[in-house]
């Protein structure tokens, strides 16, 4: 299957920048492994815009960070045109969006208006600019981190943008022993300074084309639809999960069991991605975001083939 040392080689110098978040720096591998956008909520100072910055340097994607504020407009997002009186036209100034990697740091800081910025080239891996549809680079990853939404200033996402996102995790504070060796000044961005390339875009897309290659059983989709099934059932929730969700599901464990060297996904597999791919996408019956517990207890229900 993969190039097993290239990978190891991978996640050792990942896990050398983010201390003790082995777990978490899988998760968002195998976000971009199945070809997600990735959204990161967690308190400032977490270690959030380093995570981003760690992945484009050691994947070898082109990286542009957009700064997040309430006056931020979508041109300074998506580009502008501007008059050139040598040639008496307008020629186009591609924004910061256009980029393989793009940072959107604390995304929910900006109105939503800039926010739904975003939302074509999330998709569509396009923008339209004055009638023209403008192809983005190829790959093309979004990673946002978002404030927790309690803070001041915050504008929350709406379902519909957070839907985009193939994957919600947090980083956490780290442990007693991981805090220590940052406080004596092991790992962190300092040492991004030294980073290089692990692999190239042609490894990278080889990477995930042999992850969505991964084989899934039919008494696994059996226990996808159980899943997806039991969302849509539970009092606690207003809506449960989309068959778009469904599918972002099946394309995580792929890319999950592929990091695991698996030739087929396991019920472990979707375990180990169920909580970030669906805790996002869950509205309760007040309006609001669903808690994790909730969606680990649907692992609890439902039974395994």
């Amino acid at each position: 299957m993969q190039n097993d040392n290239q990978l190891q080689d991978l996640l050792a110098r990942t896990n050398e920048i983010i201390l003790g978040k082995e777990q978490v720096i899988k998760l968002a591998l195998a976000c971009m492994l199945a070809k997600g956008h990735l959204l990161i909520e967690d308190l400032p100072g977490m270690g959030k815009t380093t995570l981003a910055h760690t992945l484009a340097t050691l994947l070898g994607l082109q990286y542009q960070r957009i700064q997040f504020t309430s006056d931020l407009l979508p041109a300074d997002v998506l580009g502008v045109s501007i008059y050139d009186r040598a040639s008496e036209q307008f020629q186009f100034h591609p924004g910061p969006i256009f980029a393989q990697l793009v940072l959107a740091d604390e995304i929910n800081r900006a109105t939503p208006k800039t926010q739904s910025a975003l939302l074509e080239g999330m998709e569509e891996r396009q923008i339209t600019i004055e009638g023209k549809s403008r192809p983005l680079p190829s790959p093309f990853f979004v990673i946002a981190t978002q404030n927790p939404l309690n803070q001041i200033g915050t504008f929350p996402l709406p379902e519909s943008q957070l839907d985009r996102f193939l994957m919600r995790i947090e980083l956490g504070y780290p442990s007693p022993d991981h805090e220590r060796l940052l406080l004596q000044g092991e790992g962190g961005r300092e040492l991004l300074e030294h980073a290089r390339p692990v692999i190239d875009n042609d490894a990278l897309v080889n990477w995930q084309q042999q992850a969505a290659a991964v084989h899934v059983a039919a008494p696994l989709l059996d226990y996808i639809q159980a899943l997806l099934k039991a969302t849509r059932n539970s009092p606690e929730l207003a809506q449960g999960l989309s068959p778009r969700a469904g599918q972002a599901l099946i394309a995580a464990a792929r890319a999950w069991a592929w990091l695991e060297n698996r030739p087929q996904v396991l019920p472990e597999d979707v375990q180990a991605v169920w909580s970030a791919v669906a805790s996002h996408r869950f509205i309760d019956n007040s309006g609001g975001m669903a808690s994790r517990e909730l969606a680990a207890a649907f692992l609890e229900q439902v039974a395994i083939p």
